[in-house]
Protein backbone atom coordinates (compact mmCIF):
# COMPACT_ATOMS: atom_id res chain seq x y z
CA UNK A 1 0.00 0.00 0.00
CA UNK A 2 1.04 3.58 -0.74
CA UNK A 3 0.36 6.82 0.87
CA UNK A 4 -2.15 8.70 -1.08
CA UNK A 5 -0.32 11.75 -2.07
CA UNK A 6 -2.98 13.99 -0.16
CA UNK A 7 -2.33 12.98 2.97
CA UNK A 8 0.96 13.25 4.05
CA UNK A 9 0.60 16.17 6.61
CA UNK A 10 -1.94 12.99 8.52
CA UNK A 11 0.76 10.39 7.42
CA UNK A 12 3.33 12.18 9.99
CA UNK A 13 0.90 13.12 12.88
CA UNK A 14 0.14 9.15 13.08
CA UNK A 15 3.78 8.52 12.39
CA UNK A 16 4.55 10.26 15.41
CA UNK A 17 2.33 8.83 18.19
CA UNK A 18 4.29 5.59 17.03
CA UNK A 19 7.90 7.62 16.98
CA UNK A 20 6.58 9.10 20.03
CA UNK A 21 5.02 5.90 21.47
CA UNK A 22 1.89 7.38 22.08
CA UNK A 23 -0.30 5.40 19.66
CA UNK A 24 -4.11 6.53 20.69
CA UNK A 25 -6.56 3.76 22.40
CA UNK A 26 -8.89 5.47 20.47
CA UNK A 27 -8.24 7.90 17.11
CA UNK A 28 -11.51 9.44 15.39
CA UNK A 29 -10.66 10.38 11.51
CA UNK A 30 -12.75 12.74 9.81
CA UNK A 31 -13.68 14.64 6.50
CA UNK A 32 -15.44 14.16 3.49
CA UNK A 33 -16.70 11.76 1.55
CA UNK A 34 -13.68 11.04 -1.09
CA UNK A 35 -10.84 12.13 0.42
CA UNK A 36 -9.41 8.35 1.65
CA UNK A 37 -10.35 7.91 5.36
CA UNK A 38 -10.36 4.14 4.71
CA UNK A 39 -7.35 3.75 3.16
CA UNK A 40 -5.30 5.78 5.31
CA UNK A 41 -6.86 4.20 8.40
CA UNK A 42 -5.91 0.69 6.58
CA UNK A 43 -2.41 1.97 6.22
CA UNK A 44 -2.28 3.29 9.98
CA UNK A 45 -3.47 -0.48 11.15
CA UNK A 46 -0.91 -2.32 8.90
CA UNK A 47 1.62 -0.52 10.38
CA UNK A 48 1.16 -1.09 13.96
CA UNK A 49 0.46 -4.36 12.96
CA UNK A 50 3.53 -4.83 10.86
CA UNK A 51 6.93 -6.93 12.36
CA UNK A 52 8.95 -5.11 10.33
CA UNK A 53 7.61 -1.48 9.20
CA UNK A 54 9.59 1.03 6.80
CA UNK A 55 11.76 3.63 8.00
CA UNK A 56 8.68 5.59 6.72
CA UNK A 57 6.59 3.91 9.36
CA UNK A 58 5.03 2.38 5.86
CA UNK A 59 3.97 -1.40 6.86
CA UNK A 60 6.86 -3.68 5.05
CA UNK A 61 4.00 -5.68 3.14
CA UNK A 62 6.45 -8.83 3.34
CA UNK A 63 6.52 -10.22 6.95
CA UNK A 64 4.28 -12.58 8.43
CA UNK A 65 2.43 -10.31 9.84
CA UNK A 66 1.43 -8.38 6.37
CA UNK A 67 0.51 -11.49 4.65
CA UNK A 68 -1.95 -12.51 7.03
CA UNK A 69 -3.38 -9.10 6.39
CA UNK A 70 -3.43 -9.11 2.71
CA UNK A 71 -5.14 -12.38 2.92
CA UNK A 72 -7.82 -10.61 5.24
CA UNK A 73 -6.51 -13.46 7.69
CA UNK A 74 -4.90 -11.34 10.42
CA UNK A 75 -6.81 -12.04 13.97
CA UNK A 76 -5.72 -9.52 15.59
CA UNK A 77 -7.31 -6.81 13.06
CA UNK A 78 -11.06 -6.34 12.84
CA UNK A 79 -13.54 -4.46 10.66
CA UNK A 80 -16.40 -3.15 11.73
CA UNK A 81 -19.19 -1.83 8.80
CA UNK A 82 -22.93 -1.91 8.80
CA UNK A 83 -24.28 -5.81 7.14
CA UNK A 84 -25.30 -5.82 4.23
CA UNK A 85 -29.06 -4.61 3.41
CA UNK A 86 -28.22 -2.89 6.89
CA UNK A 87 -27.97 0.76 7.05
CA UNK A 88 -26.30 0.82 10.74
CA UNK A 89 -24.37 -0.73 12.74
CA UNK A 90 -26.40 -2.71 14.90
CA UNK A 91 -25.61 -3.63 19.20
CA UNK A 92 -25.05 -7.77 18.31
CA UNK A 93 -22.20 -6.38 16.34
CA UNK A 94 -21.01 -4.13 18.81
CA UNK A 95 -21.71 -6.66 21.85
CA UNK A 96 -19.40 -9.18 19.72
CA UNK A 97 -16.84 -6.66 19.43
CA UNK A 98 -17.01 -6.23 23.41
CA UNK A 99 -16.86 -9.65 24.14
CA UNK A 100 -13.59 -9.90 21.42
CA UNK A 101 -12.09 -7.59 23.04
CA UNK A 102 -12.39 -9.08 26.57
CA UNK A 103 -9.27 -11.83 25.02
CA UNK A 104 -5.80 -10.83 24.57
CA UNK A 105 -4.17 -9.98 21.32
CA UNK A 106 -2.84 -13.35 19.41
CA UNK A 107 0.05 -11.63 18.23
CA UNK A 108 3.00 -9.68 20.43
CA UNK A 109 1.75 -6.40 18.57
CA UNK A 110 -1.46 -4.02 18.63
CA UNK A 111 -4.43 -5.37 18.29
CA UNK A 112 -6.76 -2.55 15.54
CA UNK A 113 -10.52 -2.29 15.09
CA UNK A 114 -11.83 0.16 12.19
CA UNK A 115 -15.04 1.28 12.86
CA UNK A 116 -16.37 2.59 9.56
CA UNK A 117 -18.82 4.51 9.26
CA UNK A 118 -19.19 5.57 12.86
CA UNK A 119 -21.47 7.21 12.73
CA UNK A 120 -24.11 4.71 11.51
CA UNK A 121 -23.91 2.96 14.81
CA UNK A 122 -27.41 2.62 16.52
CA UNK A 123 -28.59 4.53 19.33
CA UNK A 124 -28.23 1.19 21.15
CA UNK A 125 -24.69 0.43 19.75
CA UNK A 126 -23.38 3.45 20.57
CA UNK A 127 -24.20 3.33 24.09
CA UNK A 128 -22.41 -0.49 24.11
CA UNK A 129 -19.82 1.28 22.36
CA UNK A 130 -18.94 3.33 25.06
CA UNK A 131 -17.45 0.08 26.73
CA UNK A 132 -14.84 -0.19 24.73
CA UNK A 133 -13.89 3.10 25.21
CA UNK A 134 -14.32 3.50 29.08
CA UNK A 135 -12.32 0.42 29.74
CA UNK A 136 -9.78 0.17 27.15
CA UNK A 137 -8.44 -3.81 26.34
CA UNK A 138 -4.77 -4.50 25.98
CA UNK A 139 -2.45 -3.14 23.41
CA UNK A 140 -5.62 -2.65 21.27
CA UNK A 141 -6.28 0.49 19.12
CA UNK A 142 -9.66 1.56 17.49
CA UNK A 143 -10.14 3.79 15.10
CA UNK A 144 -13.30 5.75 14.22
CA UNK A 145 -14.04 6.72 10.85
CA UNK A 146 -16.90 9.47 9.56
CA UNK A 147 -17.90 12.05 7.28
CA UNK A 148 -20.64 12.89 9.57
CA UNK A 149 -19.37 13.10 13.08
CA UNK A 150 -21.85 15.35 14.39
CA UNK A 151 -23.80 12.26 14.07
CA UNK A 152 -21.83 10.91 16.96
CA UNK A 153 -22.99 10.86 20.05
CA UNK A 154 -20.35 13.50 21.90
CA UNK A 155 -19.43 11.19 25.14
CA UNK A 156 -17.77 9.20 22.32
CA UNK A 157 -16.04 11.82 20.50
CA UNK A 158 -14.82 13.16 23.45
CA UNK A 159 -12.78 9.65 24.35
CA UNK A 160 -10.61 9.59 20.80
CA UNK A 161 -7.90 11.84 19.60
CA UNK A 162 -9.02 13.85 16.09
CA UNK A 163 -7.87 13.77 12.82
CA UNK A 164 -9.29 15.53 10.06
CA UNK A 165 -8.53 14.76 6.22
CA UNK A 166 -8.44 17.97 4.46
CA UNK A 167 -9.13 18.42 1.15
CA UNK A 168 -6.16 18.75 -1.41
CA UNK A 169 -4.83 20.99 -3.75
CA UNK A 170 -6.83 21.30 -7.05
CA UNK A 171 -2.98 20.91 -8.49
CA UNK A 172 -2.62 17.83 -6.34
CA UNK A 173 -5.69 16.53 -7.00
CA UNK A 174 -5.66 16.72 -10.49
CA UNK A 175 -1.89 15.67 -10.93
CA UNK A 176 -3.42 12.58 -9.38
CA UNK A 177 -6.52 12.01 -11.19
CA UNK A 178 -3.91 11.69 -14.32
CA UNK A 179 -1.90 9.37 -12.85
CA UNK A 180 -5.46 7.19 -12.51
CA UNK A 181 -5.83 7.77 -16.58
CA UNK A 182 -8.42 10.12 -16.42
CA UNK A 183 -7.34 12.12 -19.43
CA UNK A 184 -10.23 14.65 -19.47
CA UNK A 185 -12.57 17.66 -17.58
CA UNK A 186 -10.44 16.61 -14.78
CA UNK A 187 -10.88 19.94 -13.05
CA UNK A 188 -14.78 19.96 -13.64
CA UNK A 189 -15.01 16.59 -11.78
CA UNK A 190 -12.92 17.86 -8.87
CA UNK A 191 -14.93 21.08 -8.69
CA UNK A 192 -18.19 18.52 -9.02
CA UNK A 193 -16.82 16.24 -5.96
CA UNK A 194 -16.59 19.22 -3.93
CA UNK A 195 -12.77 18.58 -4.12
CA UNK A 196 -12.59 15.01 -3.38
CA UNK A 197 -10.74 13.38 -5.42
CA UNK A 198 -11.62 9.68 -5.07
CA UNK A 199 -15.24 10.85 -5.55
CA UNK A 200 -13.70 12.35 -8.92
CA UNK A 201 -12.60 9.18 -9.51
CA UNK A 202 -15.56 7.22 -9.51
CA UNK A 203 -17.65 10.14 -11.20
CA UNK A 204 -14.91 9.75 -14.46
CA UNK A 205 -15.23 5.71 -14.20
CA UNK A 206 -19.15 6.13 -14.02
CA UNK A 207 -20.04 8.49 -16.82
CA UNK A 208 -21.50 10.84 -14.20
CA UNK A 209 -20.79 13.94 -16.10
CA UNK A 210 -23.13 12.53 -19.15
CA UNK A 211 -25.78 11.35 -16.73
CA UNK A 212 -26.18 14.75 -14.93
CA UNK A 213 -25.45 17.02 -17.98
CA UNK A 214 -29.13 15.02 -19.32
CA UNK A 215 -30.26 15.84 -15.81
CA UNK A 216 -29.60 19.72 -16.33
CA UNK A 217 -30.77 19.55 -19.90
CA UNK A 218 -34.18 17.85 -17.78
CA UNK A 219 -33.85 20.63 -15.60
CA UNK A 220 -33.69 23.85 -18.07
CA UNK A 221 -36.64 22.09 -20.28
CA UNK A 222 -38.97 22.14 -17.06
CA UNK A 223 -37.48 26.06 -16.34
CA UNK A 224 -38.81 26.77 -20.17
CA UNK A 225 -42.04 24.52 -19.46
CA UNK A 226 -40.72 22.07 -22.06
CA UNK A 227 -41.29 19.02 -20.10
CA UNK A 228 -43.85 18.72 -16.62
CA UNK A 229 -41.81 18.14 -13.33
CA UNK A 230 -43.80 14.86 -12.59
CA UNK A 231 -42.78 13.30 -15.99
CA UNK A 232 -38.95 14.30 -14.78
CA UNK A 233 -39.10 12.88 -11.32
CA UNK A 234 -40.28 9.50 -12.97
CA UNK A 235 -37.64 9.37 -15.32
CA UNK A 236 -35.01 10.37 -12.68
CA UNK A 237 -36.33 7.64 -9.89
CA UNK A 238 -33.73 4.83 -10.59
CA UNK A 239 -30.55 7.90 -10.57
CA UNK A 240 -28.66 8.06 -7.38
CA UNK A 241 -30.50 10.53 -4.86
CA UNK A 242 -27.69 11.75 -3.59
CA UNK A 243 -26.00 12.61 -6.66
CA UNK A 244 -29.04 14.09 -7.42
CA UNK A 245 -29.49 16.26 -4.40
CA UNK A 246 -25.84 17.30 -5.06
CA UNK A 247 -26.12 18.38 -8.69
CA UNK A 248 -29.36 20.55 -8.28
CA UNK A 249 -28.34 22.24 -5.20
CA UNK A 250 -24.84 23.19 -7.11
CA UNK A 251 -27.07 24.32 -9.62
CA UNK A 252 -29.49 26.66 -7.32
CA UNK A 253 -25.92 28.14 -5.80
CA UNK A 254 -24.60 28.71 -9.07
CA UNK A 255 -27.98 30.62 -9.61
CA UNK A 256 -27.45 32.64 -6.64
CA UNK A 257 -24.18 33.88 -7.33
CA UNK A 258 -25.04 34.72 -10.98
CA UNK A 259 -27.94 36.93 -9.85
CA UNK A 260 -25.19 38.80 -7.91
CA UNK A 261 -22.06 38.63 -9.61
CA UNK A 262 -22.98 39.40 -13.74
CA UNK A 263 -19.18 37.57 -14.36
CA UNK A 264 -19.85 34.07 -12.14
CA UNK A 265 -16.58 32.91 -11.44
CA UNK A 266 -15.78 30.24 -9.55
CA UNK A 267 -19.03 28.57 -10.63
CA UNK A 268 -19.72 24.72 -9.15
CA UNK A 269 -20.60 24.15 -13.25
CA UNK A 270 -18.37 26.37 -15.18
CA UNK A 271 -18.96 24.07 -18.18
CA UNK A 272 -22.89 25.50 -17.80
CA UNK A 273 -22.05 28.84 -17.27
CA UNK A 274 -24.46 30.43 -20.57
CA UNK A 275 -27.54 28.27 -19.78
CA UNK A 276 -27.22 29.46 -15.79
CA UNK A 277 -26.97 33.04 -16.56
CA UNK A 278 -29.51 32.96 -18.90
CA UNK A 279 -31.83 31.09 -16.12
CA UNK A 280 -30.86 33.58 -13.62
CA UNK A 281 -32.23 36.60 -15.47
CA UNK A 282 -35.68 35.68 -15.05
CA UNK A 283 -35.13 34.48 -11.13
CA UNK A 284 -36.01 36.20 -7.72
CA UNK A 285 -33.74 35.98 -5.15
CA UNK A 286 -35.88 35.30 -2.80
CA UNK A 287 -37.64 32.02 -4.75
CA UNK A 288 -34.06 30.69 -5.27
CA UNK A 289 -33.19 30.78 -1.44
CA UNK A 290 -36.33 29.15 -0.70
CA UNK A 291 -35.60 26.42 -3.01
CA UNK A 292 -32.36 26.21 -1.83
CA UNK A 293 -33.75 25.65 2.05
CA UNK A 294 -35.90 22.38 0.77
CA UNK A 295 -32.93 20.72 -0.86
CA UNK A 296 -31.32 21.45 2.22
CA UNK A 297 -34.45 19.54 3.89
CA UNK A 298 -33.96 17.05 1.71
CA UNK A 299 -30.72 16.15 1.85
CA UNK A 300 -31.30 15.43 5.95
CA UNK A 301 -33.78 13.05 5.10
CA UNK A 302 -32.09 10.99 2.29
CA UNK A 303 -30.54 8.12 5.10
CA UNK A 304 -34.37 8.29 6.25
CA UNK A 305 -37.54 5.87 5.06
CA UNK A 306 -38.93 9.48 3.09
CA UNK A 307 -40.58 8.39 0.06
CA UNK A 308 -37.68 9.68 -2.89
CA UNK A 309 -39.89 9.95 -5.55
CA UNK A 310 -42.24 12.48 -3.82
CA UNK A 311 -39.47 14.42 -2.54
CA UNK A 312 -38.23 14.96 -6.38
CA UNK A 313 -41.44 15.68 -7.57
CA UNK A 314 -41.80 18.44 -4.53
CA UNK A 315 -38.29 20.10 -5.87
CA UNK A 316 -39.07 20.07 -9.02
CA UNK A 317 -42.54 21.52 -9.24
CA UNK A 318 -41.19 24.65 -6.60
CA UNK A 319 -38.58 24.95 -9.49
CA UNK A 320 -41.17 24.77 -11.95
CA UNK A 321 -43.28 27.21 -9.87
CA UNK A 322 -40.34 29.32 -9.48
CA UNK A 323 -40.04 29.85 -13.25
CA UNK A 324 -43.61 30.92 -13.71
CA UNK A 325 -42.86 34.15 -11.76
CA UNK A 326 -40.70 35.52 -14.49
Amino acid sequence: MTLLPWQQKNWDQLRNYSVQNRVPQALLITGNKGLGKQHLADQYAYSLLCAKPQTNGIACGHCHNCLLLNAETHPDFMQIRPDEAKTSITIDQIRSLVAKLTLKPQFDMYRVVIVNPADKMNNAAANAFLKCLEEPAERTVIILISDKSAGLPATIVSRCQKLAVARPAKEIACSWLKQQAVQNDRELLFSLAQGSPLLALRYANEGSLTLRNDCFKAWVDIAKQRSHPVIVAENWHKLPESSLIFWITSWIIDLIKCCYLPKSDGLYNPDLKESLQELSQQLELKGLYRLYDLLLKSRQLLDTQINKHIMFEEILIKWFELNLRK
